[in-house]
């Protein structure tokens, strides 16, 4: 009995050796996902109502993915949001969770999208209608244009949110 264990225990000690070191390598933050890094404020509009966030960003587990942490700066805030951004290299495809002050139903599904020049843009579907957001930056100014799209039944998009990212 007691050999069995010892064969058992180290079977699976050997196995979570292979294991380790299959462990695949955390890659590098994209530059563009880098450019977010930092305290911003967002200034813009929500479906026509003006709204002014605090936006906190940057790497999160070991590098593996970038959080945008939005809160509203008036008090009581009435929104906050935590956008996390990660990008497989292998597949060139970036993926979005998107997590609000509205609840849990609304953090799934995730979104999907790509990062090219100076724009990352990634479209979550749904199940009452896609949100295509775009975040687009300014290398020369150091600002960035966020703008959220809702799908409407005919394909074309329109306005949900527009703000205007700068440093605070």
């Amino acid at each position: 009995m007691r050999s069995t264990l010892v064969l058992v225990f180290l079977s699976c000690f050997t196995t979570t050796l292979v294991c380790a070191d299959e462990h695949p390598t955390i890659p590098e933050r994209q530059p563009l996902l880098q450019a977010l890094d930092g305290q911003w404020l967002m200034s813009g509009d929500v479906m026509g109502k003006a709204v002014k966030y605090s936006l906190q960003a940057g790497p999160i587990l070991q590098g593996a993915f970038t959080e945008l942490h939005m809160d509203d700066v008036q008090r009581p805030s009435e929104y906050e949001a935590r956008v996390v951004l990660g990008y497989d290299e292998q597949s060139k495809t970036l993926i979005a969770h998107w997590m609000d002050s509205f609840g849990a139903l609304y953090s799934i599904p995730h979104g999907t999208g790509h990062i090219a020049d100076n724009s990352i843009q990634f479209t979550i579907p749904y199940e009452g209608g896609s949100f295509r957001d775009t975040l687009t930056y300014n290398p020369a100014t150091k600002t960035w244009l966020f703008v959220i799209e809702a799908a409407k039944p005919d394909g074309s998009w329109q306005h949900f949110a527009r703000y205007t990212i700068s440093r605070s």
